[in-house]
């Protein structure tokens, strides 16, 4: 009877680990999560200085900027998902690298202190939404880690607990730059 009492005890406290560890692990992704929006946050902050900076010089790309505007406009909105919002990111990031790229065909835009500086702030901010985005990356391997491998994986099926994807690089992200392309366009 004692011996039953025992093996039931360590089983429970067993449990109540696994249980314990599949929460934290769950919270750590939405952590992870988190830390990404708010650095996106600051990065769409700082698009209006960027864009009323740029738009002094460049008449003639105003179509991007303008793309520019509306996504982040967009972003704003608090309803809208986690994939909605990394494709926003992904619109905006390719956005504004397609005005970095237009800014040396205007050598006046380039040698602007506002700019310079914002284009120092823009690049320590995608550092940061990179460092988030690893994090995130491996807070989600961990997570599916544990919701996979037994006995984790009868307490995740318990609670309903799905694989979450990692986030990854589009194809258009993957591709090679050109820098001769860059400075002959």
């Amino acid at each position: 009877m004692i011996v039953a009492a025992i093996i039931i005890i360590v089983f429970l406290i067993i449990g109540i680990g696994m249980y314990n560890s599949l929460i934290g692990k769950k919270n750590q992704v939405t952590n992870a999560f988190s830390a990404i929006d708010v650095m996106l946050k600051k990065r769409f902050d700082l698009l209006p200085n960027l864009v009323e900076t740029v738009k002094q010089y460049m008449q003639y790309e105003g179509d991007l900027l303008t793309k520019v505007v509306e996504l982040r406009a967009q972003a704003g909105n608090s309803n809208l998902s986690t994939e909605q919002k990394l494709d926003i990111d992904r619109q905006l990031s390719s956005s504004v690298r397609g005005i970095m790229v237009n800014v040396e065909n205007y050598p006046d835009l380039k040698a602007n202190q506002n700019f310079l500086n914002l284009q120092s702030t823009w690049t320590e901010s995608e550092e940061q939404i990179a460092a988030a985005r690893r994090t995130y990356n491996a807070a989600v391997t961990d997570y599916n880690n544990a919701i996979m491998m037994f006995p984790g994986s009868m307490f995740a099926g318990m609670l309903n607990y799905q694989q979450i994807s990692v986030l990854e690089n589009t194809e258009e992200e993957r591709k090679n730059i050109s820098a001769k392309d860059l400075f002959n366009s």
